[in-house]
């Protein structure tokens, strides 16, 4: 079994963690910013210097690739992103960035024999912190967005740009013909954080991941009437923010009560209009994201949350919409099977897991082979400038994703 460097994973952590740095310990780097582009950038030079060719797609999405020493075999690939959420942490997405990056530099630096061609991928806008939805650049590429659509989604920190100005300005814009596609790679595998408590309480250090949950986000909005706080009857009021806390509540009663194992729900986001305090509000809405392996747990999710569309409540009118919403996405049995065996072999704790949150392996998965590994997070903080992982673990879990690329390899 082969092992990572940790020293290297060390100071590769330290590095990228130095770009777009907040000053209170995590970072913030949104897709196809100049702060990105400085962490694509030193991606590029590291695995230049170790005789990588580089490739750009349309997407701008980035591929470092090892030849095989068996030309015509199709390539087997790991990665990640670079992009982070607002004030968010050192190790999501960057972390599968750094652990391809690892494996690449190992085998290079030992001249570990390998079939096939083996690349090392930077997706783009991942998080959609600033351009939304989220993991457009894989997305687009394994055909769940269309490619014009997303050309046209406006920046929510400048209305006047849009996704694809961003990818014009970009230097890693490139070609279509270099996407991932089944015809050019066999499989891929990435390596996370788990961005939750489960490995660290079960005492394990690997997380072999089955799939990526099943997931309902929907919209709950309520139209009432503005009018003056202090000079309007209570009685007279049709107050949309009441309505919605009426509501709010309520739906996440109902959901205690299916009592269902593992089922997770989250009001994440809240609109108030006018959200001025001396105005009664006339327009709030809320999201309600829920997830579950189940389909039909999440079924029952849905029929309470739809429950409410076209009903008044205290004066006003509820209105329910979908946002969007996906079925749970199970990775390939083989490639799960070479990262059980890589674990086994290399002596790691370790448990079968599923992801709640959503990578861009999820959607990859669509078209070719794909598997995950998980490494704990400490007290299971993520999208937070807390997030913490320590290098240990991370050359671990880099270690696990190496050994598993090579199983795959010899296919």
């Amino acid at each position: 079994m082969y092992t990572v460097d940790l020293d290297s994973m060390k100071e590769k952590i330290e590095f990228f963690s130095r770009i777009g740095a907040t000053g209170n310990g995590g970072i913030t780097r949104y897709s196809l910013s100049p702060e990105a582009h400085q962490a694509r950038d030193e991606f590029v030079r590291r695995m230049k210097a170790i005789g990588a060719q580089i490739e750009t797609d349309d997407l701008a999405n980035i591929y470092a690739t090892l030849p095989g020493s068996e030309p015509g075999l199709k390539r087997f690939a790991m990665g990640s992103h670079v992009d982070s959420v607002k004030c968010g942490g050192n190790y999501d997405g960057i972390l599968g960035v750094m652990g391809a990056m690892s494996v690449l530099e190992t085998i290079a630096k030992n001249n570990i024999p390998h079939r096939h061609p083996l690349t090392a991928i930077v997706w783009t806008n991942e998080e959609g912190s600033e351009f939304t939805p989220s993991m457009i650049g894989s997305g687009v590429v394994t055909g769940q967005f269309k490619k014009d659509d997303m050309m046209k989604v406006r920046s929510m920190l400048d209305p006047e740009k849009t996704f694809g100005d961003a990818l014009k300005a970009s230097p890693y814009l490139g070609e279509e013909k270099n996407r991932l596609t089944p015809e050019r790679y066999q499989g891929e595998i990435e390596l996370h954080i788990e961005q939750g408590p489960i490995l660290e309480n079960a005492g394990n250090e690997i997380g072999v991941v089955v799939c990526v949950l099943g997931m309902i986000n929907y919209r709950i909005r309520f139209h009432g009437q503005a009018c003056h706080a202090g000079t309007f009857p209570m009685d007279m009021r049709h107050d949309a923010l009441h309505a919605a806390a009426r509501v709010l509540c309520e739906i996440h009663e109902r959901i205690d009560d299916l009592e269902r194992p593992e089922l997770v729900y989250t009001t994440g986001e809240i609109f108030c209009h006018p959200n001025v305090h001396t105005v009664v509000p006339d327009d709030v809405e809320f999201s309600i994201d829920s997830r579950h392996e189940d389909p039909k747990v999440l079924e029952e999710v849905l029929k309470i949350i739809k429950s409410y569309d076209g009903k008044e409540i205290v004066g006003c009118e509820c209105e329910v919409k979908e946002d969007w919403c996906r079925d749970t996405v199970y990775f390939d049995r083989h490639l799960v099977d070479c990262v059980q065996e890589s674990v086994s072999g290399l002596g790691f704790k370790n448990q079968k897991i599923n992801s709640g949150a959503g990578h861009d392996s999820q959607y990859v998965a669509h078209i070719i082979p794909t598997a995950m590994v998980f490494v704990p997070s400490v007290k299971g903080l993520s999208h937070c400038e807390e997030e913490y992982t320590p290098a240990e673990q991370c050359a671990d879990g880099a270690s696990v994703l190496l050994n598993a690329i090579l199983k795959a390899d010899k296919d």
